[in-house]
């Protein structure tokens, strides 16, 4: 485990990325890309976006000084360069849409494209745990899943970023209890990045409290989405059988549910994906009655729930690891059955 001194001297890094990020935050408010509300929006005012800016720079300044400095937590150079790279990339892609409304396909060729230097880098999931099969040798589907994972959690945070305060605050908790996880496991690399995204989130979250002064923007979103997902690639190294890549999916599984039930049942209702809505859990919430501030609060206690479970699971057997998802299934479909019954009495309906 990490001694007194030295878990001090990275707090003290830590609170100064969170100030890199605070004050990127603060030029982004100063110098704005005006979000103008339309019939999706839950704002009523311009406001500017791209505050994710801030995470952006606190995390790759973080990964810049690991890199050079830190063997402790040093990887392949290869991974390490990759998580580097693409991160940028689809950093700097993002904020080209924040400016100019890329195209749908333009931007998931990119996500795409950032995905394949992770994966080429050597970041990929080789096994997979299954409830009553046990572990499977995913052989050559495995590049393929670790792509679809990576796309579509980045999609996931991306479409969930709708709402004053909720991912912010969710992703700080979910990198919060990252750090915690792999410190305790001794995964140096997975715990400087989850800490070094904490810190960006730091110092990001208090300009994005409703009523946000900033959004995050597509720049937050889509790299925080992206720099998960590959550290739960990473953290599936935890363990020999790779049972560890449960964790970063369990500590988000309130944003993955929400993103993954609003997509099947528009599929189901024939609704066009592409076209935007504001049909997501949370918007719905939202909409039917209940406060900006109590629905970004609920989400953050998902977030710590799951922080719990995903902290239980490392001391459960192999066999039982995989059913660690039951508890958090079942809190978001009690979620889900409160939020339908606000929709039915506010009759504001699912589309």
């Amino acid at each position: 485990m990490i001694q007194l001194q030295n878990l001090l001297q990275h707090l003290g890094f830590a609170v100064l990325l969170a100030a890199i990020s605070a004050g990127a935050v603060r030029l982004m408010i100063a110098f704005p890309i005006l979000d103008h509300p339309n019939a999706r929006s839950a704002h009523a005012r311009p406001t500017p976006r791209g505050g994710g800016v801030g995470v952006v720079l606190a995390f790759v300044a973080g990964m810049v000084v690991l890199y050079a400095e830190a063997r402790f937590a040093r990887i392949a150079d290869a991974q390490f360069l990759g998580v580097i790279v693409a991160a940028a990339v689809i950093a700097g892609v993002a904020l080209v849409d924040d400016v100019r409304h890329l195209s749908a396909r333009l931007r998931l060729l990119a996500q795409c494209g950032a995905a394949l230097v992770a994966l080429g880098s050597g970041l990929i999931v080789t096994k997979l745990a299954l409830p009553y099969v046990g572990v499977v040798e995913l052989g050559w589907l495995g590049p393929l899943l670790t792509l679809i994972w990576i796309v579509g959690c980045t999609n996931a945070v991306n479409f969930m970023d709708g709402l004053d305060g909720l991912v912010g605050g969710t992703l700080f908790v979910v990198a919060a209890a990252l750090c915690l996880i792999a410190a305790q496991q001794e995964a140096w690399f997975v715990y400087a990045a989850a800490l070094f995204l904490a810190a960006g989130f730091a110092g990001f979250l208090p300009f994005n409290l409703h009523p946000a002064r900033i959004f995050m923007g597509d720049v937050g979103s889509q790299f925080a989405g992206f720099v998960v997902a590959v550290l739960a690639v990473s953290a599936a190294r935890f363990d020999a059988l790779q049972l560890s890549f449960l964790i970063v999916p369990l500590l988000m599984f309130g944003l993955l549910f929400d993103a993954a039930f609003t997509l099947a049942r528009r599929a189901l209702m024939g609704e066009r994906l592409a076209e935007g809505h504001r049909t997501h859990l949370y918007q719905l919430a939202q909409r039917a009655g209940m406060g900006v501030r109590a629905v970004a609060a609920i989400h953050w206690s998902f977030a710590l729930f799951h922080a719990a479970l995903a902290w239980t699971f490392l001391a459960m057997s192999p066999w039982a690891k995989p059913l660690v998802v039951l508890p958090a299934l079942a809190v978001q479909l009690v979620w889900l059955g409160h939020v339908a019954r606000r929709v039915r009495r506010a009759g504001i309906g699912w589309r």
